[in-house]
């Protein structure tokens, strides 16, 4: 099923959890010039993860902020936290306001080309809050976003826009999985931001 628009007050999810978009937050301007910033302020490093016993490093870049020294752990890996930057504390306290929730972290990807994606998963990790809300914002290339039911494999989809901003929370990460799938359609690069709570 494909969904377009955006109504916040929307659940984009036909069952057992809450997605709501925002659509784009930011004006066209604006957002072009938070990307630029992205792009050139953020120790972007390459991601590596454990898989089948062997590391693996990602073509895609990440960088790891939060409020205190919060390490995140994933895929085999620990991510030591950087300190908020100006821009990323303004882009937490807008999403906040947007999504009524609280963040103290934020795990930034880079995906240089349409050629970058995220294959199927869940933001399930024990460090993370239970059900709490995950704010992701989109800025660069308009890039499909997919969620599978983990039991009865059904899907949704939806474009993720310039600036835009989408609200994961309740029960989605434990009954549903997620993509970015990977596209010839777009040699431009996106950054994506996943505001979280982390315990």
């Amino acid at each position: 099923m494909d969904l377009f628009g955006a109504d916040p007050s929307l659940n984009l999810l036909p069952r057992d959890g809450i997605v709501h978009c925002h659509g784009a937050v930011f004006p066209p301007a604006e957002a072009d010039r938070i990307l630029s910033v992205l792009m050139g302020g953020i120790p972007w490093a390459h991601d590596e993860t454990i898989m089948f016993g062997k590391r693996i490093v990602t073509a895609r870049k990440v960088a790891w902020f939060a409020d205190t020294d919060i390490s995140y752990a994933y895929s085999g890996t620990i991510k030591q936290a950087h300190p908020w930057t100006k821009e990323l504390l303004h882009l937490k306290n807008v999403s906040e306001k947007l999504t009524g929730a609280t963040y103290n972290s934020c795990l930034l990807n880079l995906y240089h080309t349409g050629g970058e994606g995220m294959g199927w998963h869940s933001d399930d990790e024990k460090s993370i809050v239970p059900e709490s809300s995950i704010g992701s914002l989109s800025f660069g290339a308009e890039r499909k976003f997919s969620f599978r039911h983990k039991r009865t494999r059904e899907t949704v989809s939806l474009t993720l826009e310039h600036g835009s901003l989408l609200d994961m929370r309740g029960s989605t990460q434990q009954n549903w999985l997620h993509q970015l799938p990977k596209t010839k359609a777009s040699d431009s690069p996106r950054i994506n931001l996943t505001f979280r709570r982390m315990a």
